[in-house]
């Protein structure tokens, strides 16, 4: 009997990063999506992003140590290496460093290299509708596309209205993924 894991029954890896939103408290609902879709799930979050979620929650629930700095030299990788990613909550902070492959964060990092590895990667922007009228908004979600990036429906809420938390759809992100993700593995 061999001992080697069997490639058939392996579950593909979603990464899921989590940027610094109000909402980012619920990404449990994209985690059991995704694990009732037969995904194991790994969640890297921006530095920022650590302190919107219950990070015990999280570990507990996905079965790994949620990652947000980058490990040193020699130390084992946290994580197998990803078959998808899914960036929810984006924030317009996110959106626009990561168009710009500003890699100052290990989130950020990881996207900007998922575009060279040909990840399938889907966002879904989270963000108000003042800061969705910059101009360097929609040039990033142009550069996103452009780099074949799954972009989420999401309609900006309005300013100092509470947010949009009940029009936020999680599981759209595996919607968008899967016609990709099912070429690939």
């Amino acid at each position: 009997m061999s001992e080697q894991p069997d490639q058939q029954t392996k579950k593909p890896f979603l990464y899921v990063v989590v940027c610094a939103s109000g909402i980012a408290d619920d990404v449990g609902k994209l985690i059991t999506a995704a694990q009732e879709a037969h995904w194991d799930v790994g969640v890297i979050a921006t530095p920022q992003g650590l302190g919107f979620i219950d990070t015990t929650a999280v570990e507990a629930q996905t079965g790994y140590p949620i990652r947000s700095a980058w490990r040193s030299p020699g130390d084992p990788r946290p994580l197998p290496p990803a078959d998808a990613i899914a960036v929810a909550p984006a924030t317009f902070n996110t959106i626009n460093k990561w168009a710009a492959g500003i890699s100052d964060t290990l989130a950020v990092g990881i996207l900007c290299e998922a575009y060279g590895f040909g990840i399938p990667t889907a966002v879904l922007p989270y963000l108000n509708s003042a800061q969705a009228a910059h101009p360097a908004y929609r040039q990033s979600l142009d550069r996103l596309r452009e780099m074949g990036v799954l972009i989420g429906g999401y309609e900006p809420h309005q300013p100092k209205a509470g947010g949009g938390a009940a029009h936020f759809r999680w599981e759209e992100a595996l919607e968008l993924l899967a016609p990709k993700v099912s070429r690939r593995l």
